[in-house]
């Protein structure tokens, strides 16, 4: 028998850093999904056959189908995502695979790129832009109020969630000379909001008094749809809202309804219902709604950081030993 089908065989699902998949394939048989699109349901489920392990994006779901198709060998699954709702941990716990994310690594990459979106949509870069290109720059320069955007500074600012992420934008928004910092969770949490004076207050008074919403909540079924037609009728009609967190948490007819008549003044999203969001999606043609495709993570420290944890959570589970970051 040759030394390359000892080795446990991995199925990754898109080409990753070349140092990470040097790495993999000293150690595996490895197999990758080369195409730059993404696989189709019956390609994956047919890639997955007989793998020891392997190495997903938070695109692909994984359930009873998929596990089936992987078979009993399959001892662990690394997903290259902090969250995790797209697996199904219980049944994964139950036939004894193994599951690993990428905590704390996302969390500067994250907090950078929420801020760019909170500055575009202030700013109003998306219509500024569209102004150069469409030749409006100068021609509505005589009216003074043309692009006028909103400050930061002086601001009230509401986050939902201070975990990890939203304390680090936290802290960036707080260099801008805030007026004050709000938070709102499940519980309070001092021991987070101390470094930057942040003040607990229910989710009805955060969406009274913010100037800016930043949610930065993990998804869970409690809060699918929190923000609804009637959130929006709670913030201030200048208010901007920025989602670096999960799409569900959006009530995605109701954010547009508000964009649309006022009721909110702007919106960055970096995560929406579904990914990809169709370019029909009535959001992506409102001149104050911003919307990026999920990159909020996505430097190149950080996609190889994410990556080299989920080399060594394999490794690990391969080999019996502990992971990194177990959820179970």
């Amino acid at each position: 028998m040759s030394l390359s089908t000892q080795l446990p065989k991995l199925f990754v699902i898109r080409p990753i850093p070349p140092t990470v998949m040097a790495r993999l394939r000293r150690r595996c048989q490895v197999t990758v999904h080369e195409s730059d699109q993404a696989p189709t349901r019956q390609e994956y489920l047919d890639a997955v056959r007989g793998v020891d392990a392997f190495f997903i994006l938070p695109f692909v779901k994984v359930d009873k189908e998929l596990l089936d198709a992987a078979g009993p060998q399959l001892k662990v699954i690394g997903t290259f995502s902090v969250g995790v709702e797209h697996i199904d941990i219980d049944l994964c716990k139950e036939r004894g695979v193994k599951v690993a994310n990428t905590p704390g690594v996302v969390t500067t990459a994250t907090a950078e790129h929420a801020m760019s979106l909170i500055l575009a949509a202030a700013c109003r870069l998306r219509e500024g832009i569209q102004g150069v290109n469409d030749g409006l720059w100068g021609n509505k320069w005589e009216s003074g109020l043309w692009l006028a955007g909103a400050e930061i500074a002086g601001s009230v600012i509401g986050m939902v969630g201070l975990g990890r992420i939203g304390l680090a934008i936290a802290k960036r928004l707080a260099a801008f000379e805030v007026s004050k910092i709000l938070y709102t969770a499940r519980n309070p949490r001092p021991e987070s909001a101390d470094p930057i004076g942040a003040e607990y207050v229910t989710f009805n008074d955060l969406l009274e008094q913010s100037d800016f919403v930043v949610i930065a909540c993990s998804a869970n079924d409690s809060n699918k749809g929190l923000f609804n037609a009637e959130a929006f009728k709670r913030m201030k009609k200048t208010s901007i809202l920025v989602n670096i967190a999960r799409g569900t948490i959006v009530d995605q007819d109701a954010l547009y309804e508000a964009l649309k008549t006022g009721e909110i003044g702007a919106a960055g999203l970096d995560v929406t219902t579904p990914e990809p969001l169709p370019p029909s999606d009535p959001l992506l043609g409102l001149p104050n709604c911003i919307v990026t495709p999920h990159i909020a993570s996505c430097t190149v420290t950080t996609h190889t950081a994410m990556c080299d944890l989920v080399a060594d959570n394999i490794f690990a589970a391969l080999e019996g030993k502990p992971l990194k970051t177990p959820l179970y």
